[in-house]
């Protein structure tokens, strides 16, 4: 299972990405590639272990949660 999550990442990486775009080094590809992952993808992807939330809504649900709100 894991290896298809992975596949699924990546070809939603390279369909939303990657073939988009030209890049002038090597470095430039790994910076907008670990941008992507860290800016766009982690952030809206939804894990099974926080009750299937984005990272972004777990944690704003975790500061609601400790205003008291």
């Amino acid at each position: 299972m894991r290896s298809l999550r992975s596949r699924s990442g990546a070809n939603l990486l390279k369909r939303e990405r990657i073939r988009r775009r030209t890049y002038r080094t090597r470095e430039d590809a790994r910076q907008d590639v670990f941008d992507y992952i860290e800016m766009f993808y982690n952030p809206k992807r939804k894990h099974v272990r926080n009750g299937m939330l984005s990272p972004a809504e777990f944690e704003r649900k975790q500061m609601m949660r400790r205003e008291g709100v």
